[in-house]
């Protein structure tokens, strides 16, 4: 058993990550950045939640760059093959599950 108060992990570096849990080959992560991360297509499906800050989510749809502004409490859920940048507007703390291994 856990219990995470997830506005009092910091990292040391951009994207760090707290392991929260895994289970069926599936991680949950709680990640700390105050950087961009890069584009990339998961392994898979992943569910990307602000727990804490704000983030500029980019993604493209049909070659088309499109962008989302995520705030505490919102979800992105990225479908298999969707690629996607996270752009946090200073710090942020972020709940990710996603495939275990996945980028």
């Amino acid at each position: 058993m856990k219990f995470i108060s997830s506005k009092d992990f910091t990292g040391t570096r951009a994207w760090e990550a707290l392991n929260v849990a895994t289970f069926d080959n599936t991680s949950v992560k709680l990640h700390w950045t105050d950087q961009p991360y890069k584009w990339h297509i998961n392994d898979g499906q992943e569910v990307f939640a602000v727990m804490d800050g704000v983030v500029e989510m980019f993604y493209k749809e049909d070659g088309e760059v499109k962008k989302k502004t995520l705030n505490v409490g919102d979800i992105f859920y990225a479908s298999e093959g969707t690629e996607h940048i996270a752009h946090p507007q200073g710090a942020a703390r972020i709940l990710v599950i996603e495939k275990e291994g996945s980028v």
